[in-house]
């Protein structure tokens, strides 16, 4: 199985500036940079749409952080129901037997 590229954040920056100054078509424009077409779009939108936040990274998001602690908590949660069900089943297996 390949390994997915990966570009830094000042490449993606770069390749975006050079797609908006319109001097080559853009599907040139890729080529020459060894990317997909479609990836320059898409890296045009996420600078339009976040500005300098664009490219935060690693991949993550900061949203998928937060995402990421909400369902730490609710594991806990729910793994501490179960092992109180756990005992409470132990509690009347005993209680009948």
């Amino acid at each position: 199985m390949a390994q997915r590229k990966r570009f830094t954040r000042e490449f993606k920056l770069e390749a975006v500036r050079l797609l908006e100054q319109g001097k080559r078509p853009a599907a040139q424009l890729a080529r020459e940079l060894g990317v997909v077409r479609n990836r320059l779009y898409k890296w045009q939108v996420e600078i339009a749409r976040t500005g300098k936040q664009a490219f935060p990274g690693s991949g993550r998001r900061k949203g998928n952080e937060d995402e990421i602690a909400r369902l730490k908590r609710e594991l806990e949660r729910i793994s501490e129901e179960r092992d109180i069900l756990k005992k409470a089943a132990v509690y009347f297996a005993k209680q009948s037997g």
